[in-house]
């Protein structure tokens, strides 16, 4: 029979709907067909884009011309605007403020018909530390609060261009959902004395039947309370609050981790759109005992409809169990151990990893 579970962070309740038990080949979707126009992200479309914020060149080739190997640029639509004050006012019992933040496109590679999933990991790893180094100097900035970062892949997805790219906006203020599970994690640390994401790793790795991969440093997970079929959260083994503080080692693991958790999504679903998004620290907060970053993937497999948006609840049409199953069953070529890459990485700047205490 159906079954209720209660995300640990959140305390959101899902609906597993174990009677309906849909395996991969249940959500059949068409595959998008790329397309062969123009792309302002292509190598020597350099002058189409906002200049470049910053750029990883394999040698000394000026800025804004080709030669790159990662990208970031100002997104050429900003949904928030770098210029200006806060401006924070009230209109009666309305609170109102300035559109004020900022909102930057990393370019992954310039290899336009390439998938993120298909990447050399250091190429990743690379995309990671492009990240890490914008969320580090616009965290400089006393306006912004909070830092998203987030990868759409497909239309559906709400990707605008094909060409591989993920997206951050610094945000003036904390997103509600990253108030919920900041205050929810605290709770729990709260009452236990421990961080309820380092909590969920030791479950995770004791009872293995929702472990999707992992390796050393990181591990791949369908979590207990999957709001999505096949949704899949990444996270570090350790206590790390902060996204933008791991160092080389740690930032190749993810990558390693990463790459094999995307490529078994697309083998088992048939290359699906998805959503990727990292869930980190606000601003600043980098040594919270009771917080730990980490990224979830969900596959566009289903639609939210009536009963989700007015009770709250999800309906997950594929037990967590099986959806690991299938997908470490999932045939992937190429697979390496990305901890023999250690290093891969050269001329980085090394932070000390954060040790759970």
């Amino acid at each position: 029979m159906p079954q209720l579970r209660k995300d640990p962070v959140l305390g959101r309740w899902v609906i597993i709907s174990t009677e309906r038990g849909k395996r991969p080949t249940d959500f059949a979707h068409p595959r998008e067909t790329r397309k062969n126009g123009f792309c302002p992200f292509d190598e020597g479309n350099e002058d189409k884009t906002p200049p470049e914020v910053l750029a990883y060149r394999a040698g000394k080739t000026a800025p804004n011309t080709p030669g790159w190997k990662v990208r970031v640029v100002p997104n050429k639509f900003p949904a928030l605007s770098i210029e200006g004050d806060l401006g924070r006012a009230g209109e009666g019992m309305y609170d109102k403020m300035n559109g004020v933040g900022a909102h930057e496109v990393i370019i992954e590679t310039p290899e336009h018909d390439a998938n993120f999933a298909d990447l050399p990991t250091e190429q990743i790893a690379l995309v990671a530390r492009a990240v890490q180094e914008r969320m580090i100097d616009l965290q400089g900035d006393t306006r912004f609060r909070y830092i998203q970062v987030f990868r759409n892949q497909g239309n559906a997805a709400g990707a605008s261009l094909e060409h591989p790219h993920s997206q951050l906006i610094a945000l003036p203020i904390l997103p509600k959902r990253v108030i919920e599970e900041l205050a929810g994690s605290k709770k729990y640390y709260g009452y236990k004395e421990r961080c309820v994401f380092c909590d969920i790793v030791a479950q995770e790795v004791w009872t293995k039947s929702r472990i999707v991969c992992e390796n050393d440093v990181f591990i791949a997970v369908v979590p207990f309370a999957a709001r999505f079929p096949f949704e899949v959260w990444i996270l570090p083994r350790t206590h790390q609050p902060a996204f933008e503080t791991i160092d080389d080692a740690t930032r190749l693991a993810y990558a390693g981790v990463l790459k094999e958790t995307l490529q078994r999504i697309n083998t088992a679903l048939d290359y699906p759109p998805y959503n990727l998004i990292v869930h980190t620290s606000p601003s600043g907060e980098l040594d919270l005992k009771y917080y730990h970053w980490h990224v979830e993937i969900m596959p566009k497999l289903t639609k939210i409809a009536g009963f989700e948006w007015g009770s709250g609840f999800y309906i997950n049409p594929t037990p967590p169990e099986d959806a690991a199953r299938y997908l470490r069953e999932a045939e992937i070529a190429g697979r390496s151990d990305a901890g023999s890459e250690a290093g891969a990485e050269s001329g980085t700047k090394t932070r000390e990893e954060v040790s759970c205490e």
